[in-house]
């Protein structure tokens, strides 16, 4: 996924804090595409981009990319943005990004079969980014409690992350005021709901509530309105590579919201 856990529970921190994952989202991010399915992050960030466009917000600015993983997204919005600051909770994911925007050469291994695998690298050059790099900056933080000085936002991506929060709501609600008026916050989800990562009670949809289902989406508008109005929907599917023989293949949902 693009964005990692953040504000997680200790459980769930520490799945993203260890060398097979960060080899599996740098693979993910800057590897070959897999099954014929388009990278992940970058078709959010052209749907982010295109979503923005369609609003008719002529700002180009500032870009948030809060839960950005190892970074792909938020070099891809850069393309388009004098400055994108790019967030995630996890330490490696971030020191990863950071690590690439420097210019530097990542080598990381993925399983073929059994203790088989391969060696790769990952670098901005190689996929034209290393232009991008001087206007994205790093950091660590919880999504749920950002700094205060990340805000004044023409875009919010926040790519597969509600699903991966203690309290997606409490994102949402103090999400609002960093997108300037007229601006756009993006999300994707496959709205995998785990109770590792969000207790039940907190998940925006999948479950019943009141004795009658809901859905992530009709709990997702719930959150945003009267805030925000929807102006986009579709999906995007993305292919996570777990060996030689063996993928996840997922379809999240994109939303694009304008702040009004």
């Amino acid at each position: 996924m693009s964005g990692s856990v953040t504000s997680p529970s200790a459980e769930g921190a520490r799945i993203y804090e260890n060398d097979r994952s960060v080899a599996e989202y740098l693979e993910f991010h800057y590897g070959p595409r897999h099954l014929d399915v388009p990278n992940f992050p970058s078709a959010c960030a052209e749907a982010a981009i295109a979503a923005l466009e369609l609003s008719g917000h002529a700002g180009r600015g500032r870009a948030l990319d809060v839960g950005c993983a190892v970074g792909r997204s938020a070099f891809e919005l850069a393309r388009s943005f004098v400055q994108v600051d790019a967030i995630d909770f996890s330490h490696r994911f971030v020191e990863a990004g950071s690590r690439l925007a420097s210019g530097e050469r990542l080598a990381y291994d993925i399983p073929t079969e059994g203790l088989l695998s391969l060696h790769r690298t990952a670098s901005l050059a190689d996929l034209r980014l290393d232009g991008t790099a001087p206007r994205v900056q790093f950091a660590q933080g919880d999504a749920c409690a950002l700094a205060d000085g990340l805000t004044h936002y023409d875009l919010v991506l926040a790519a597969n992350l509600i699903d991966r929060l203690h309290d997606p709501s409490l994102f949402l609600a103090r999400i609002a005021d960093r997108v300037v008026p007229g601006g756009l916050l993006a999300i994707t989800s496959p709205y995998t709901w785990l109770e590792t990562y969000t207790p039940p009670d907190k998940w925006l949809g999948g479950r019943v509530v009141d004795g009658r289902p809901v859905g992530s989406l009709e709990g997702l508008t719930a959150a945003l309105e009267p805030g925000f109005e929807r102006i986009d929907r579709r999906d995007i599917p993305f292919v996570i590579r777990e060996t030689a023989r063996k993928h996840q293949h997922t379809v999240a949902e994109f939303t694009a919201w304008r702040r009004r």
